[in-house]
């Protein structure tokens, strides 16, 4: 569901501070940027992209993927004292030239990074805990635009998770090694095909040893968890997309072998391409 926001032209954010039982809003995105903070709401489970997590008492997402499917589901959550605060900004409540100063290059590195949805740590979260408990009683909308102004400042000073893979998320992620990026860009456009260490090495003029220290220096992954994790992301997009049996999307992303991919597809994603397939038609409405 594409969700019309309550966020008009004329303001630079809107709030909403709910006390609650339980979560019932279906899966949805929308283009406005959004920063979500719950509490008390141990077991309920998170989805933002392709990533399935179930939270404990405090969790803050910051989102501004305008295509990034999210929902917080009640799953296991018993709790009846549950409180939610959505922030919700445009994407141009910073202007180019105003986003684009040094001063404010933590808080555009962040969201960027959001764009697959990012999970703060515990010390971030009470690092903003009472500017977020008050900013929805501030009355004064110039005092509360500097409160907001803080906190995202406040929170891009933590090294937050990032959330949804790239390809599900549709985005482009690019190492800021010229290398790496040539074989990030080989990688996206042959997926689908088998993918040789030697090409890779060859094409950055590396010796394959090499070239493999080489990459997972500087990206934190191995060569094949990096090629499977993008072959998963494009597979999880498809499952959710597209009516093609799991049989299909297994060769169409590149593997080669449908056992191989149900075996790790289910350690990548907990559950197999079926079941996570199942749970996201059941939760997402079409308008």
């Amino acid at each position: 569901m594409r969700e019309i926001t309550p966020l008009s032209d004329r303001d630079c954010f809107y709030i909403a501070d709910r006390h609650k039982t339980e979560f019932t809003y279906p899966i949805h995105c929308h283009a406005e940027f959004e920063l979500n903070f719950t509490e008390h709401a141990s077991g309920v489970r998170r989805v933002v992209g392709d990533s399935t997590e179930v939270i404990g008492d405090y969790d803050l997402v910051l989102i501004t993927g305008k295509e990034l499917e999210h929902v917080w589901e009640q799953h296991e959550c018993t709790s009846k004292e549950i409180r939610e605060i959505t922030i919700q900004f445009s994407p141009d409540l910073f202007f180019k030239n105003f986003i684009n100063k040094n001063q404010f290059e933590s808080i555009r590195h962040m969201l960027d990074m959001a764009q697959r949805g990012l999970s703060f740590p515990m010390q971030a979260i009470m690092k903003v805990y009472n500017w977020l408990d008050s900013l929805a009683s501030e009355e004064q909308g110039f005092y509360a635009v500097m409160h907001f102004l803080r906190i995202l400042y406040e929170l891009s000073q933590y090294d937050a998770q990032v959330l949804s893979s790239t390809s599900f998320a549709k985005i482009e992620a690019l190492s800021e090694s010229r290398r790496v990026q040539k074989v990030q860009k080989y990688i996206a456009e042959h997926y689908q095909e088998e993918i040789r260490l030697n090409t890779l090495a060859d094409s950055v003029g590396m010796t394959p040893v090499s070239f493999s220290r080489f990459f997972h220096l500087r990206t934190g992954k191995t060569l094949s968890d990096y090629i499977i994790d993008i072959r998963i992301g494009y597979a999880t997009r498809l499952l959710v997309d597209s009516a093609r049996t799991v049989a299909e999307i297994c060769y169409d992303c590149g593997f080669n072998n449908l056992s191989n991919f149900n075996r790790i597809f289910k350690r990548k994603k907990g559950c197999s391409p079926k079941e996570f397939r199942e749970h996201y038609r059941k939760k997402k409405v079409v308008i």
